[in-house]
This record gives structure tokens, sequence and C-alpha cells, in this order.
């Protein structure tokens, strides 16, 4: 479902080129796996809260895609969306398959790179992976989205699930993913981030970041 909406979407390209556009880069937990309907997640409940400021959300998030698979697909993302933001939520399956968090960090950074160059603010929606992968693996997971957000000086969020993963009564029976009731809460930890972005560049005109 979530594959088909981003296409409907990138068709829209004339009506997003003239809009304020806000593309989401991410993976399963931005792409809505296992809610019941698509607008349960909290893409489809940002759209609903930026809809009155005019700004179409572009969710181009595809369940078990990876930083290399967000960086190999970005470009042509940007050339059919023209954003003015750009939130990237990947690397949780980077992690979950013991990818090189340092090859993860290159991958993110490439993808801020390709944004900022076609114009666009950056929101980096960190992760985190359970414990049983090792502490020293985890901790060094964990330390790639602050590390990258402070080098390339773009906002972050440093955990997308606090305060919801760990939690059973907000998460789906894999432990993995936040259920429907947890969605609002992702939202909110989305908005405290992003709305600074937004009210920042409410008076720029699109393309100028000076």
């Amino acid at each position: 479902m979530s594959r088909i909406l981003v296409l409907v979407l990138l068709c829209l390209t004339p009506l997003l080129a003239q809009a304020q556009t806000l593309l989401v880069v991410g993976d399963s937990i931005s792409a809505g796996y296992g809610l019941a309907r698509i607008d349960q997640g909290w893409v489809s409940l940002l759209q609903r809260a930026l809809q009155p400021r005019d700004i179409v959300v572009v969710n181009a998030s595809i369940s078990g895609d990876t930083t290399a698979g967000g960086l190999a697909r970005i470009d042509e993302l940007l050339q059919r969306v023209h954003p003015r933001w750009v939130l990237i939520e990947l690397g949780g399956n980077d992690g979950l398959r013991g990818l090189t968090p340092a090859q993860m960090a290159d991958n993110l950074t490439a993808m801020i790179g390709k944004a900022r160059q076609a114009g666009a603010e950056v929101l980096l929606l960190g992760m985190r992976i359970p414990p049983n992968y090792g502490k020293r693996y985890a901790e060094m997971f964990q330390r790639v989205y602050g590390e990258v957000a402070g080098r390339q000086r773009v906002a972050l969020v440093p955990f997308l699930l606090e305060g919801v993963g760990g939690h059973d009564s907000l998460m789906q029976a894999d432990g993995i993913h936040p259920n429907a009731e947890a969605q609002p809460l992702l939202l909110e930890q989305v908005m405290t981030s992003l709305e600074p972005l937004l009210q920042a560049t409410a008076a720029v005109p699109a393309g100028r970041r000076d």
C-alpha cells in the first residue's frame, strides 16, 4: 500500500513542484508497517497537521530499506518532488543486519549532502537497536546519528521511538514496530525538532539557504 501511495504522489510532479513539499525517506517505521490503515501512521498524521500550512508531505518510505537503499534512490526523489524539507528515517535495518556503523554514517552523510544541494533543509531521525546485538555495537550504532548531525549541522531527533520502544502497550507483537496508539507520540517527537525548521524557512524563498 505504501509503495502505491508513493507512486501516485510522485506522478503529481507539476503540482508538487509549485507547492511547499516535505519528503520523508524512511523504512517500515515511517511506511506504517503492520498498521490496519496507512492513514494511522505518523507520516499521515504529519500531513494532516501541516495541511493548513499548504505543505504537501510525500512519504517515500519502504519497509526493509537501509541507508544504502535510501542513498540509491534519493536523487530521483529529489528531482521529482523538489522538497523544501527532507526527513531521513533510516538505519534501523542496517543495525538489525549488523552492517557497519561507519558505512551507515557515510550513507546518511551522502544523503544529507544531496538534499542540501537540492536546496532542502534536513531533519535526521535517530534510531536504536536492541541490546542483544551487543553493548559495544549498540553504542556505536546510536552514536552515528549524533555524530553525523553534528558534523553536518542538521537538526536531529535523537531517538524517534523515545517513550515508545520497550513499552508493550505501544508496540506490535514483534517488539520492533510501534502500533497505532504510538503513532501520535512519534509525531510529537518529530514536530519538536521539525517546527523550528518550518518557522526558520517560512519566509525564505525556495532554493535559497543563505
